[in-house]
């Protein structure tokens, strides 16, 4: 029921945004009672963390899912998944960066996003097989998730270029 919840609460928040639905909106979202929600979600907060938490795992799956080889191929491969999450889920841009705007002040939320971020950083770099680029990579993904609503398709192409250029460098010196 708490995996349910999570998943709900991932939808609501990526749909309704942060600071707009309330709590009953949520519960009327997740098909839950109010008690139910706030057994498994003492706090608004909580149910943000439980969203952030679940999609955080759907997205590592997503972005490997289907990786054959390591190297420029898979980060290329990484980028071609992202555009399509982007596509699908993600069409107002990061859901954990939106979080930390509408929750600047809140620790859990804030750490929730960096354990996130971390993760995704050693993906990147565990696919490169070159971690001198691990943040150079990070970076570009993170340009990508949030020019993605101005730019769309545009920016994971121009990522990808400079993709191709720096993993073909033999060391990078950033």
């Amino acid at each position: 029921m708490k995996v349910q919840i999570a998943a709900s609460l991932e939808v609501a928040f990526s749909q309704l945004g942060f600071a707009e639905p309330s709590v009953a909106q949520l519960k009327t979202a997740c098909n839950v009672s109010l008690r139910t929600l706030y057994k498994h979600y003492p706090s608004k907060e909580a149910m943000i963390v439980a969203a952030l938490e679940y999609r955080h795992q759907r997205y590592l799956s997503f972005l490997t899912d289907e990786a054959a080889n390591t190297g420029t191929e898979s980060v290329l491969f990484i980028f071609s998944q992202l555009e399509k999450w982007m596509q699908q889920f993600a069409p107002n841009g990061c859901m954990s960066m939106n979080a930390i705007s509408a929750f600047p002040d809140n620790q859990d939320v804030i750490n929730a996003v960096a354990s996130h971020k971390l993760d995704v950083r050693q993906r990147l770099a565990d696919a490169s097989l070159r971690p001198d680029l691990a943040s150079a990579l990070f970076l570009l993904h993170e340009g990508v998730s949030t020019t993605w609503p101005l730019m769309g398709q545009e920016s994971v192409l121009s990522a990808k270029q400079v993709i191709s250029i720096i993993m073909e460098s033999p060391v990078c010196r950033l």
